[in-house]
């Protein structure tokens, strides 16, 4: 009798997070309140920024992000090719000019040198996700003198020389998608320093407030999820430190099949929160191999947005694409799985 089939994610929940959604239902004050409140405040202390203002999602973080610096038709903003869709989905949406960019090879991080060429002076802002949990140098995109937006959606509670990952960037947008770092079932969050910023996001989050602007519409978060994220950043650093002990466990068996392990430069934290591989080869083979052995492995970003639109010119992009290979870490996942993917490991990379 086979073994059940691992997924490549899934979210760490347990009682306390059905305890805490529970009692916001029992009280009766299901949306918008005060475990917002303390969500944004909670998100604010892990990023280093000011405060925080919870919406809808990770996208709608964006959109609003974008929004509040004023970005708009005849404007630009450069994003990275290699990422998931909604931040080409974001700039399209205020009518502003999604300005695609190659990534480092070694860290799949957005290129600084891509970016210096394809800024103009129409380009409005910047949005540099931190990939994988591995943190991207801010400071380097911060000296051109434009904003810049840090997308952590997937790295959080990790520092660079001391400074929390989201808390130097002009805004700061994170993700509570099921699988992310930590979850809300859905949702997202604006947090920054400036105060009419951040003030401009909030009146923008809903339409009924007597001075909201014209676009605004409702992008509100309700206590239920709240409380379901404020039970998940007080498990935050567990987290972090259960990602960091099956990555160990992997290290160990990827260098035995003579690859490389996932990292980055020396003295630099990695969160972890995915697992990748760059193959000798084409990584399609060993998606196979993993499914037949139920273990879920999957391409680290399903399609980068320039095969979406046609476009052709980013060779590094799209050599992570061919080669890059996802395998399952995330808290939830047993020591028994874990060694499950360490034994089927030898199989997968055959070849």
């Amino acid at each position: 009798m086979s073994e059940p089939f691992i997924p490549h994610s899934r979210p760490t929940l347990g009682e306390a997070e059905a305890k805490a959604v529970a009692e916001v239902v029992r009280s009766g004050w299901i949306a918008q309140g005060t475990q917002v409140a303390a969500f944004e405040r909670a998100m604010a202390t892990v990023t280093g920024q000011a405060q925080g203002v919870a919406v809808s999602s990770g996208t709608a973080a964006l959109y609003l992000a974008l929004m509040a610096l004023g970005t708009g038709s005849g404007d630009e903003v450069v994003i990275p090719s290699y990422v998931c869709t909604a931040l080409w989905h974001a700039v399209r949406l205020i009518e502003a000019t999604p300005v695609l960019v190659d990534i480092e090879p070694a860290t799949y991080q957005l290129s600084p040198q891509a970016v210096a060429r394809a800024l103009t002076r129409r380009t409005k802002a910047v949005i540099v996700p931190h990939m994988f949990g591995l943190p991207a140098d801010i400071d380097t995109f911060k000296s051109h003198g434009i904003p810049v937006i840090e997308d952590c959606a997937q790295t959080l509670d990790v520092t660079v020389r001391g400074t929390p990952v989201g808390g130097v960037g002009k805004l700061t947008i994170c993700s509570f998608y099921a699988t992310k770092l930590l979850t809300a079932g859905e949702g997202g969050m604006v947090l920054g320093h400036d105060e009419s910023l951040m003030s401009r996001v909030r009146a923008l989050r809903q339409y009924d407030e007597p001075d909201a602007p014209e676009r605004a519409f409702n992008y509100k978060m309700t206590d239920m999820q709240a409380a379901l994220g404020l039970c998940q950043v007080a498990r935050l650093e567990s987290f972090l430190a259960r990602r960091r002990a099956i990555a160990a466990r992997y290290h160990e068996a990827v260098r035995q099949a003579d690859l490389t392990p996932p990292g980055g430069p020396a003295g630099l934290e990695h969160g972890y929160f995915r697992y990748v591989l760059r193959l000798s080869g084409p990584v399609g083979p060993a998606l196979d191999r993993a499914h037949k052995l139920e273990i879920g492995c999957q391409r680290p970003v399903r399609l980068p947005i320039h095969r979406y639109l046609g476009l052709s010119g980013f060779p590094e992009t799209d050599a992570a694409w061919e080669r890059a290979l996802s395998i399952p870490l995330y808290p939830a996942l047993t020591d028994h799985e874990v060694e499950r993917v360490v034994s089927a490991l030898p199989a997968i990379l055959a070849g």
